[in-house]
């Protein structure tokens, strides 16, 4: 680092200061790191307060009549009137506090990396004069996307739980307080690696979202910025839809899979209903038929449609703004 150097009078004595322009470029360099991902948390915990309600309803739809093939099957309306029949309006907010750590983890990561990786790769094609398009947003896209849900699946855990908790009979719920309260009651009775239960979906689901999300809605900004002559909100608002759909139709199926592992309890040692990823799915598939797998999508569109939207633009702005 450089210094400067001052004498005091009467003596021998130096001083060693930091240089200000220096601790300026370090604080900035800092502050460019870390905004991203600040911008990211932010982000994802407003979409996810928004349309919480809404995922309480996909996921009550995934978890039932598990093991059922020929029922009449719940619809979100249905599924929505049964959990005000059994409270108030605030239970479509159980789980909040799991949903808001999930996007402090996985949301402060997955945009993070990809505003990371997206830079990055930009500065790559421009010094090596190549061009950066759709590859390159598909694989910043993934790539976030994997590492933050491999990172972040303990909140996954919690949330599910916590959502699937009012399924249970009466005696039979847990009744969380919290996702601290959560997190620590499923290690101590299931262990530790409870908290990765299901990983595997999780992360290739999150690889899923990321690509139909963030590739989709960079391409298209991309793309609808160089064809039209709308304004910036227009062009933001029209890809953030266009990425949330791609998100919902590439992503259900590993959601229905994640949903169906992290609800199961097991105790220490103990094998649960579904063994890993693919025993789930052969097992839905031969009890509740394949088109079980699509069930709820449009209550899972009309979840992450608003979530894409929401935390897309507000991603989007910050970032303008503090460039």
């Amino acid at each position: 680092m450089a210094t400067s150097i001052t004498t005091t009078s009467g003596a021998n004595h130096l001083t060693l200061e930091p240089n200000p322009t220096q601790q300026h470029q370090q604080r900035t360099s800092t502050l460019r790191n870390v905004r991203p991902f600040l911008i990211g948390g932010l982000s994802g915990m407003l979409a996810t307060t928004c349309v919480q309600p809404l995922d309480m309803i996909k996921v009550r739809l995934q978890l039932s009549d598990q093991g059922t093939k020929h029922t009449v099957k719940p619809s979100s309306l249905t599924v929505a009137r049964a959990i005000l029949s059994q409270g108030r309006i605030s239970d479509f907010y159980q789980g909040l506090t799991a949903a808001l750590a999930r996007q402090i983890v996985y949301g402060t990561c997955r945009l993070g990396f990809f505003i990371t990786f997206e830079d990055a790769l930009k500065t790559r094609a421009e010094n090596n004069k190549t061009t950066y398009g759709f590859p390159q947003r598909a694989f910043a896209s993934v790539c976030a996307g994997g590492l933050a849900a491999a990172i972040g699946n303990p909140t996954e855990v919690a949330l599910i739980r916590m959502q699937s908790d009012g399924l249970r009979p009466i005696g039979q719920r847990e009744g969380f307080r919290s996702v601290v309260d959560a997190v620590i009651r499923i290690t101590r009775s299931e262990g530790l690696f409870a908290l990765w239960g299901g990983c595997a979906p999780t992360v290739i689901r999150a690889i899923a979202t990321n690509f139909g999300q963030l590739a989709f809605f960079s391409e298209s900004k991309h793309q609808l910025r160089a064809h039209t002559n709308w304004s910036e909100q227009a062009q933001t608002l029209t890809a953030s839809a266009i990425g949330g759909f791609c998100a919902a139709f590439f992503s259900m199926p590993f959601d229905f899979v994640k949903s169906r592992l992290q609800s199961q309890q097991n105790a220490q040692g103990s094998r649960g209903k579904y063994n890993g990823m693919f025993g789930c799915i052969v097992k839905v598939v031969r009890e509740e038929g394949l088109l079980r797998f699509s069930r709820g999508f449009p209550a899972y569109f009309s979840r992450m449609a608003p979530h894409s939207v929401i935390s897309l633009v507000i991603m989007d702005k910050l970032a303008s703004i503090f460039k």
